[in-house]
């Protein structure tokens, strides 16, 4: 009897003890953890705010600060042994790590598509605040109001915002084209909007702004997936036909400005409709994407301190890429013979080579969605020279000194002698000093750089936008 009572109360005290554990390992693991993924030239930092439920059940969110995004449901948190999982489902995102001694450092992995990246997590007082002191807060001073058109041809709905002054109409309107990528209205990227503060701007100004979804993003319908620039320059257009059918807009000047890509849509939707009175080119293209992607690519490599002997390398491995992209038609051909092409490439990379440019198996399938889209294969070969020469609306150019992704002298140049060379008698061509590829004040215009600066857009971009179209509308019907 004896022994049956100390049995019991040696359970009674395991039983406990691992409670006790338990809850301890909860404790030790509650609140905010940060950390940076680096990834081929980009930092992006994460933060998991981890919590005890009054159930006894960890839950957690995941916060991207430089992308602008918050409380995204972590579905699974386990936390065992000093081993941490968290599973991001709706991003097929899994970090796995293990906490070290002093209890403020969790060292691990980041998976995603396929891609596995190592994050160290660091123990944080509380989540970093996110500035952007350029974006407006309502009230605002002028009307704004969610807007849905169609376009019939590829039988899509676009939906958008409509930002009107209060004074009376009808007003100088700006169509807003968004860059490369899936983007939404306000062209969010990195932490930013730069559309919703250009779209402010200009509408204090007196200028009623579009602002539109791509195709397949946000609330438009269709497929962005399977789409071309000639897609994109088509929706532009029909952007430019509800513009006409508004009241609040004079049909004779509606203009357009475009971001990156955008840049180069402008000029193929003005040389398809005479309704378009102006465009303004914010670090378009004046070179093909093949030379583009070229240039960018080193530019960011060198800026990221990678060695030239490398950035030979990658410039090697993207032209095989490319020609193989460009030539071959079938898109199981274009697979196998990249596998192919890419682990032989591997096969003669050191490990230090690999890890400093981001290759592996699996980033190769992440890439190769990429590389069989019709959009890259359009974007490789299209040269915009040929349509900036017919383009007869006046033109505004600006490129930032700093821009290492469409790099300025060499864009700026061509776009300048296209116009010329076609005739355009009104157009003005800036690289703006100190300006990097999203028009903010930079250092040293890597990528890196965008979510840590506060500026979304520069001032002083946003004054020439502004006087440049006032200039080229003001008193005329």
């Amino acid at each position: 009897m004896r022994n049956k009572t100390a049995t019991g109360i040696l359970l009674i005290s395991v039983l406990f003890f691992v409670t006790l554990s338990l809850a301890y390992e909860d404790q030790v693991i509650k609140g905010v953890w940060m950390g940076t993924l680096k990834f081929t030239g980009t930092e992006l930092r994460v933060l998991f705010k981890i919590l005890k439920t009054p159930d006894g059940k960890l839950t957690a969110t995941l916060d991207s600060p430089d992308q602008g995004a918050k409380d995204i449901p972590v579905e699974e948190v386990i936390f065992q042994n000093g081993h941490l999982r968290l599973d991001v489902k709706s991003i097929n995102g899994i970090f796995e790590g293990d906490i070290k001694e002093d209890r403020t450092t969790i060292e691990g992995q980041w998976s995603q598509g396929g891609v596995s990246i190592p994050l160290v997590l660091k123990r944080s007082d509380k989540a970093p605040e996110v500035l952007r002191p350029q974006e407006p807060k309502p009230p605002y001073p002028y009307k704004e109001k969610e807007v849905l058109y169609e376009n019939k041809t590829a039988g899509i709905k676009i939906a958008g915002t409509l930002t009107l002054p209060r004074s009376e109409g009808p007003f100088v309107a700006a169509l807003l084209i968004t860059g490369s990528g899936p983007q939404d209205r306000d062209e969010a990227v990195f932490g930013h909007r730069p559309f919703l503060v250009l779209a402010d701007y200009l509408t204090r100004r007196g200028i009623a702004v579009l602002r539109v979804d791509d195709r397949g993003i946000g609330k438009s319908t269709g497929s962005f997936a399977t789409a071309t620039s000639e897609d994109f320059a088509d929706d532009v257009l029909k952007g430019v036909e509800y513009l006409k059918s508004l009241k609040e807009v004079n049909p004779k000047q509606i203009g357009l400005i475009g971001h990156s890509e955008g840049g180069y849509l402008a000029p193929m939707a003005a040389t398809q409709s005479p309704d378009i009175s102006f465009i303004i080119m914010m670090a378009g293209t004046g070179l093909t994407g093949e030379e583009i992607i070229y240039l960018q690519s080193a530019l960011i490599l060198k800026a990221n301190g990678i060695s030239d002997d490398v950035i030979n390398k990658d410039l090697q491995l993207k032209k095989q890429v490319f020609a193989v992209v460009k030539e071959e038609q079938d898109t199981v051909e274009v697979e196998r013979k990249l596998r192919t092409m890419f682990n032989d490439a591997l096969a003669q990379m050191s490990e230090e080579e690999k890890q400093t440019m981001g290759y592996s198996k699996e980033t190769l399938d992440l890439s190769l969605k990429e590389m069989k889209s019709p959009w890259l294969r359009y974007f490789l070969t299209y040269d915009p020279k040929p349509t900036l020469m017919k383009v007869k609306c006046p033109v505004l150019a600006i490129n930032g000194e700093k821009d290492l992704q469409v790099p300025p002298k060499e864009n700026i140049k061509a776009i300048e002698e296209a116009l010329k060379a076609g005739g355009n008698k009104d157009y003005t061509v800036k690289e703006m000093p100190g300006l990097n590829h999203l028009f903010q004040t930079a250092q040293t215009g890597s990528p890196t750089e965008y979510s840590r600066i506060e500026e979304t857009i520069s001032p002083v971009a946003l004054t020439i936008i502004g006087d440049w179209i006032i200039g080229h509308t003001k008193g005329k019907k």
